[in-house]
């Protein structure tokens, strides 16, 4: 009987660790920015002695043994509107570049396993592209989705789970021995030291790189059953072609989970359809449209009232602040395959609005005509909607941005674009009306008419 080939591991990490690949992670931590951890020395005060530091800590990290890493620095911050708290854990800027010379070392070994599907913090990757392999796998059929939440990812992943999907790619023991040490470093909470027997800290370096580890054996089940999913870290979607295969997939995705000590939310997992429409990473995605989710505007609106409360001046300050937070969100909401136009011309009126509050000290109605759109130009106040002018229409396909699925489309002209404004095709088979955007209807074959804006 042949015997299976042994597997070969990977030895000898710690040998990879050279002074160029410190300051190359410092550089990271730095561009990350990021506050202090519980000793108190910001990632400047670390650049004081910089050559000193990263070889005192080059050092201990290829000495077995000599590394201690220092407990993290418990924060909380809001849970959307919900009134919970998530808890992030800060480790010393120490630990953050030791964190990511460890990543570095273990990245490219464990990249080449992961699943296709997988999006999450993994390099030429990103959360855009997992929304499209979304709208191309609805576009090929597979319409039914299971929507999986798990409860607690980051604070509940077993210790002992983590190891064992490191251990069997890595047999350096020093770099096993660093990875336990940081999963067992402990968080400091209002001056109480408490020990973290489970769970891979929100805000750690490493910990995204561990939870894919985690769940590679998750997208490789579901892909060895023929299902597809798409994966953004601890969000993913399971995509089927009928209600039953998505019930399927539910249970296996329990059975996997329990094994690697995990549970699905019950209360946030369910099993829909396009039709209904379903949430993944800020979208709201349906068979009509992608959209910015009410829960994602929520959020937005948050940001903003916290910059533009009343009794604050509307200085050049606030306009940077706010500009760099309406820029974050439209960058991120303007892509090619969403709808925003509409929402994101709501959202600048509101804006306006809170800023007509700041100037006046009063929300009125007479002041939209005593303050006008061109007044917040003329501070450099940017607008949402001129991101969305960026997005050409002919970049936004009918099978993913409008998600008409290969339908045909016919324009039906109406009194309103009759006459002196004829409708006009770009070449791309989608058409374009000149300024100022004419109402128009698509009558969509099989799936009735609705009114839209054309662009």
């Amino acid at each position: 009987m042949q015997q299976k080939p042994k597997k070969v591991k990977v030895h000898s990490l710690t040998g990879r660790i050279t002074i160029e690949r410190m300051h190359a992670a410092f550089k990271r931590v730095k561009r990350n920015r990021g506050v202090a951890g519980i000793d108190k020395v910001s990632i400047q005060m670390f650049q004081a002695n910089l050559d000193e530091n990263l070889a005192a800590l080059m050092h201990d990290l290829k000495t077995r043994g000599e590394f201690q890493p220092m407990p993290l620095r418990r924060v909380f911050i809001p849970k959307g509107n919900t009134g919970q708290q998530r808890p992030l854990g800060i480790p010393a800027v120490r630990d953050r570049v030791a964190q990511e010379v460890l990543r570095q070392l273990l990245s490219p070994i464990f990249e080449r396993l992961f699943h296709p599907d997988s999006y999450g913090f993994r390099p030429g990757r990103n959360c855009h592209q997992a929304v499209e392999r979304v709208l191309d796998l609805g576009q090929q059929g597979y319409r039914q989705v299971l929507d999986a939440d798990i409860s607690g990812f980051f604070d509940n992943i077993p210790h002992d789970v983590i190891m064992a999907g490191v251990r069997a790619e890595i047999a350096d023991g020093n770099i096993l021995d660093l990875l336990e040490q940081f999963l067992q470093a402990g968080v400091m909470q209002q001056g109480v030291f408490k020990p973290t027997t489970v769970g891979t800290p929100q805000g750690g370096v490493i910990s995204p790189l561990l939870a894919n580890i985690t769940l590679n054996h998750l997208d490789q089940q579901l892909d060895a059953a023929g299902f597809r999913l798409v994966r953004y870290a601890d969000d993913f979607v399971v995509l089927c072609r009928t209600e039953r295969q998505a019930q399927e997939a539910r249970t296996i995705v329990q059975r996997v989970l329990t094994e690697l000590g995990l549970t699905l939310s019950p209360e946030k997992t369910q099993v829909t359809r396009f039709a209904r429409g379903f949430s993944f990473l800020g979208f709201f995605i349906s068979s009509w449209s992608v959209r910015m989710r009410d829960k994602s505007v929520e959020k937005f609106k948050d940001k903003v009232r916290a910059l533009t409360q009343r009794h604050r001046n509307l200085d050049a300050e606030v306009v940077v602040r706010l500009n760099r937070v309406i820029r974050g969100t439209a960058h991120y909401f303007a892509a090619s395959f969403a709808r925003c136009s509409k929402r994101f011309e709501a959202l600048d009126e509101w804006i306006r609005m809170r800023l007509r509050c700041m100037r006046t000290g009063r929300k009125s109605r007479s002041d939209n005509s005593r303050i006008r759109r061109r007044h917040f130009d003329r501070l450099g106040v940017v607008r949402l909607v001129d991101f969305c002018a960026t997005v050409s229409r002919a970049a936004r396909p009918l099978a993913r941005g409008n998600l008409d699925w290969g339908r045909p489309v016919r324009e039906i002209r109406t009194p309103v674009n009759m006459g002196k404004r004829p409708h006009r095709d770009n070449g791309e088979g989608v058409g374009r009306c000149p300024p100022p955007y004419p109402l128009v209807f698509s009558d969509l074959a099989g799936g009735g008419i609705g009114r839209k804006r054309c662009r």
